[in-house]
């Protein structure tokens, strides 16, 4: 049985929504927020009301991101577009944090200081290396593809020191003693690498209705060529490829209370759906707030994702994460002394107006526009869709808080397809590795916008967290859990539904 949301984020709630320059477990410092009024609020009901009739699109449907909208494009480029209502001044910062999300890091020290710091162990040599045209990494395609687009998250169960007593039902974790949180394939001369990432797949068949079949790929990870001894033995290994980057400023606008809402822990309505919030201990406000950011939502903010990424795949020290030695363990003697790029006026190696560079590129990565909404077939689809009960996850629409600043993000319709709560998706794809309240069944509720353009943009279809899937049908076939009745379903409605509800998701 799961545990009832705590009365500590309950009281949040009303704090988030009455007062949210008061520091709560829901609240959310980092944005200037306007408090709704009661007739705002009416209208936003209306508007992200379910749809009713499958016969034609909902208003603003095509819209994805609301005027943050861009028009889809034909090439790789579709999801590394500003968002279209940032201005001649926003498209300037977008370009400049850019240039720093692409930007090729070097090993310290070096003539260029604005470049220096790489490592001394690290899984790219920059952001766009794992996002490669801001879309979705992918696991290695046989022996001579690199990994570099995914890893291995690694901890073990932690004790009291690890514990977060502001936190109810927080599940603690320490680093493995040798090798950190994050397993790095890549080392500075002579600094040995962590470790080599190997995959074996096992086949099988799964029978679906009209004497279809569909093969699944069950995935066994090892880290191999150990660089500095054993893993713990109780060590959780977890698999990650780098997710897509659209959309990510809007899903920090959406607010608390409005995610909190869908929320059932208890099951109370007895759908079999059981969203939990994930709540995260903030590095930059140091209360606890929603997570939202990352495969189990282990980050609040957008900033508090890249300044995690800088210095677990980089080896980059931010204002957030300040040791120059990124990932390197007591244990990693060479690594800790070895030179690092954060000796100079920068004071760490990327300084906060670079981390605010990033993270606006980051919050403004444009989400394109819906193709072919008033399509019969595409309309069949989110008929099966909604009828199937997908949407008890996969929320269709919110909108977002209206913020003083009157930035991109500002009260927008939005249509993102995700509850952005925690759910328990089943054995299939457990990682047995707790992550703040998320235990080792539960992932968060991925967004869908973005998801027919993965090839587009990607160059692959591979889906779900570590990759396994090689198309949306065999992501769907991996739920399980909570989604174990809309998967079954799928295998065994008519094919011409199950193509129907495809073709939706691929005009997404």
């Amino acid at each position: 049985m799961r545990s009832s949301v705590p009365a500590t984020v309950l009281s949040a709630l009303a704090i988030v929504t009455a007062a949210p320059a008061i520091p709560g477990p829901l609240d959310e410092p980092h944005l200037p927020i306007v408090p709704r009024t009661a007739e705002e609020a009416a209208r936003i009901a209306a508007v992200t009301a379910p749809a009713e009739s499958f016969d034609a699109p909902q208003k603003y449907e095509e819209r994805s991101a609301g005027a943050a909208t861009v028009r889809p494009r034909n090439n790789a480029d579709a999801f590394s577009q500003p968002s279209a209502n940032i201005g001649f001044d926003g498209e300037l910062e977008f370009k400049v944090g850019n240039g720093l999300f692409r930007k090729l890091w070097v090993s310290a020290p070096a003539s260029t200081q604005a470049s220096d710091g790489l490592g001394p162990i690290y899984n790219a040599r920059s952001c766009q290396r794992c996002h490669l045209k801001d879309g979705r990494g992918h696991p290695p395609e046989g022996p001579d593809d690199s990994a570099v687009s995914m890893f291995l998250r690694i901890s073990i169960p932690g004790g009291a020191e690890e514990a977060v007593a502001e936190i109810e039902d927080y599940l603690a974790t320490a680093p493995d003693p040798n090798y950190g949180t994050q397993l790095q394939d890549f080392g500075l001369p002579g600094i040995p690498p962590e470790y080599t990432l190997r995959i074996d797949y096992e086949e099988t068949e799964v029978a679906l209705s009209g004497g279809e079949i569909a093969h699944l790929r069950e995935p066994s990870y090892t880290a191999a060529d150990l660089g500095y001894g054993p893993l713990h033995p109780d060590a959780m290994l977890s698999p990650r490829v780098a997710p897509q980057m659209i959309g990510m400023g809007l899903l920090e606008a959406i607010p608390a209370a409005d995610i909190l809402a869908n929320a059932d822990p208890e099951d109370a309505d007895g759908d079999g759906i059981s969203g939990r919030p994930n709540i995260v201990m903030s590095h930059r406000y140091g209360i606890p707030m929603l997570g939202r950011f990352g495969w189990k939502a282990g980050n609040p903010t957008v900033e508090e994702q890249t300044a995690a990424a800088f210095v677990g795949d980089i080896g980059i020290s931010n204002p957030l994460h300040t040791a120059g030695s990124g990932e390197c363990t007591d244990l990693q003697a060479d690594c800790l002394a070895a030179t690092h790029g954060d000796g100079d006026d920068r004071t760490y190696e990327i300084d906060q107006q670079g981390l605010d560079l990033v993270t606006f590129y980051s919050r403004n990565l444009a989400v394109p526009a819906r193709r072919d909404v008033d399509d019969p077939e595409v309309l069949h689809g989110k008929r099966v869709f909604h009828e199937t009960g997908c949407i008890s996850c996969h929320t269709p629409s919110f909108v977002t808080h209206r913020l003083e600043d009157d930035s991109a993000q500002s009260f927008q319709l939005i249509w993102p397809y995700s509850d952005m709560l925690l759910h328990d998706m089943g054995d299939g794809l457990a990682d047995h590795r707790p992550e703040a309240r998320a235990d080792g069944y539960e992932w968060r509720t991925p967004p869908l916008w973005g998801i027919g353009m993965t090839e587009r943009v990607s160059g692959h279809t591979y889906f779900l967290h570590d990759g396994r899937a090689r198309s949306l049908l065999e992501a769907i076939l991996w739920h399980g859990g909570e989604a174990q009745a809309q998967r079954d379903a799928v295998a065994r409605m008519p094919p011409e539904d199950r193509a129907a509800l495809i073709t939706f998701l691929e005009s997404l």
